[in-house]
């Protein structure tokens, strides 16, 4: 009998982005609803999982396998199943194909009973969480090639599981990714060559290939491939696809064991005019049926160019060993030399002791570039605010956090003499973001002003490094001012007011939520080192909509307004939505498209 030992808190994955790889790699099993009364929890994992053969010495080499469950989001913030609950994985179906044993960090306390093995947990948290990691390597013995299932059921009182198999096999295609040597430090206009090149170092030939190019705002693609579908570049409708655009390629063949394959036609990488700090995500999958869900959700549409084609190479040692999905995958991060204004936007407010008035302040980016934190999923910037004398604070956004006069923290949070906001991870060009505060009058004081102020996440560094008019990143929002309202100062010079004309979600301070994307698995990334406080690895996960307090004693988050369309297989691509609550007005200007 083997035994897992529990940790300490619940299995958590690397980010969003570990349990989306999941899903890139198969689906989610659904079947017919409980009775109204039980909630009904959907098992699930990767559809297919291979395992190096059995080496002639040596230790067998491991596979990760990971066993995820859905919870249906209700909506209600704190929702969530409490009691007990037990999975159980039937193994007889992978007897002399393969042997499963214990992760390192496997999430729950498990047993390994021969044929079985059944894991304990408490509570299923809305959404899709992990359930328990797990260790695959090859049955000595077993031929390459073999294959057989794993079925995973679970139960709990007032519960019940959609069931999930798992397909286990022996071998099989491995594609290795080359990374391509690109000069990281960039201008807008630059273009470099990306010759995508893999190899095939598995056992089996790997039928169809699917590649797929995932590139941040400030990025293009110019060519546009008969075979390869694309959605809407970065920016464009929908809307919610703004920080990120996708092509993914279908290319037919048979594509051996042993070989290496180089794209037979020319792909280039732009940095565009909003370029700033920016990422180039390349991989490369057997284009199997399974492979479909990338596309799921998506908008695209096909080139109209020639056909983009694979050439070989040519050949490498026979039969690798190295069948690891982490290696289907680079990504590239580069630095453009440019800049975005950022312009912090006040107004005006007027009324007698003990009126309410409504205060829309914000910030929006004057471009030209747009900002993402794409790597270290950090906020952009924060938005501090200073309430004016003789008002307090009656009703803030929910992404608001009320701090001391001196930015400490502080628990009334209504009040409060200051609130600080944070942003997103990423501000678009032309992205305006409005926060409403309701304002009691406690006494009428003529010209009180209070400041709006845009400003780095940390008051230790509170300069925007991209930001070259620093002296626009101040506004004031002036209550009774002389003259009335429309006196004060707005911060900004195109037309945007603290007035809210821009049309922006409200003054209840409500936001749609984000999807929260961490970062993936170590893909090995080149970095470019970039003032954006961008890192060179992955980042830890990032939950979505929420925001702990950062060393400034800053808190909340403001909610993205970018989700990602397509889902992706590994690495740090999909941390963008990690934002937490922005409001954000999309100003979709000409001069911005």
């Amino acid at each position: 009998m083997t035994r897992m030992s529990p940790r300490t808190a619940p299995l958590r994955t690397t980010g969003a982005l570990a349990v989306t790889g999941l899903l890139a790699a198969g689906s989610i099993a659904v079947g017919a609803p409980a009775h109204a009364a039980d909630p009904v929890f959907t098992l699930g994992g990767p559809a297919e999982t291979a395992v190096r053969p059995y080496p002639e010495t040596g230790p067998p080499r491991a596979s990760s396998l990971g066993i995820t469950v859905h919870h249906p989001d209700t909506g209600q913030e704190g929702t969530g199943y409490e009691g007990e609950v037990t999975y159980t994985l039937d193994l007889g179906g992978i007897e002399g194909v393969a042997v499963l044993s214990p992760a390192e960090d496997t999430g729950a306390d498990c047993r390994i009973d021969g044929a079985t093995a059944v894991c304990h947990t408490h509570g299923v948290r809305p959404g899709l969480g992990g359930v328990a990691g797990f260790a695959l390597t090859a049955a000595e013995g077993g031929a390459d090639g073999a294959t057989g299932t794993i079925e995973v059921t679970g139960s709990a009182d007032g519960a019940v599981f959609v069931p999930f198999t798992t397909r286990v096999t022996v071998g099989g295609p491995d594609l290795v990714m080359k990374r391509l040597p690109f000069e990281r430090r960039l201008r807008p206009g630059d273009i470099q060559p990306a010759p995508i090149t893999f190899s095939n170092r598995g056992t089996r030939a790997a039928e169809g290939v699917l590649l797929t190019l995932r590139y941040s705002r400030g990025l293009e693609i110019p060519e546009r491939y008969g075979n390869c579908v694309y959605d809407a570049e970065a920016g464009e409708e929908p809307f919610d696809a703004f920080a990120w655009s996708t092509a993914l390629c279908s290319v037919e063949g048979s594509f051996e064991p042993g070989a290496t394959y180089t794209l037979g036609v020319p792909l280039s990488v732009r940095a565009g005019p909003h370029a700033y700090a920016d990422t180039f995500v390349y991989g490369v999958t057997e284009d199997a049926p399974a492979r479909t869900a990338r596309r799921a959700g998506a908008a695209l549409h096909r080139g109209t160019g020639p056909e983009l084609t694979l050439s070989k190479v040519t050949a490498v040692a026979t039969r690798g060993v190295d069948l690891d999905p982490s290696d289907n995958q680079r990504e590239a991060d580069f630095r453009t030399e440019n800049t975005a204004d950022f312009v912090a936007v006040g107004g005006t407010g007027a009324g007698a002791a003990g009126e309410r008035v409504t205060a829309r302040i914000g910030y929006r980016n004057d471009g030209p570039a747009w900002i993402g934190h794409l790597r270290s999923g950090e906020s952009v910037a924060t938005l501090d605010f200073t309430v004016p004398e003789g008002a307090e604070v009656t009703t803030k956004p929910p992404s608001c956090r009320g701090v001391t006069a001196g930015g400490g923290p502080r628990e009334d949070q209504l009040g409060a003499p200051r609130y600080v906001c944070d942003s997103s991870t990423t501000v678009r060009d032309g992205a305006e973001a409005t926060l409403p505060f309701e304002l009691k009058i406690t006494e009428a004081v003529p010209g009180a002003a209070g400041t709006v102020r845009v400003r780095g996440p940390r008051l230790s560094a509170p300069e925007l490094p991209f930001d070259p008019e620093p002296a626009n990143d101040s506004a004031l929002w002036v209550l009774n001012g002389d003259g009335g309202p429309g006196t004060g100062d707005t911060g900004g010079t195109k037309g945007s007011t603290g007035g809210g004309a821009s049309g922006t979600n409200g003054s209840d301070g409500s936001g749609g939520g984000s999807t929260g994307q961490g970062t993936g698995g170590s893909t090995g990334s080149d970095t470019a080192g970039s003032a954006s406080g961008t890192t060179g690895g992955v980042s830890s996960s990032v939950t979505a909509g929420t925001s702990g307090p950062g060393p400034s004693g800053t808190g909340g988050a403001l909610a993205s307004t970018g989700t990602a369309v397509l889902t992706l297989f590994g690495g740090a691509a999909a941390a963008l939505a990690a934002g937490g609550v922005l409001y954000v007005t999309a100003r979709r200007r000409a001069s911005h498209r």
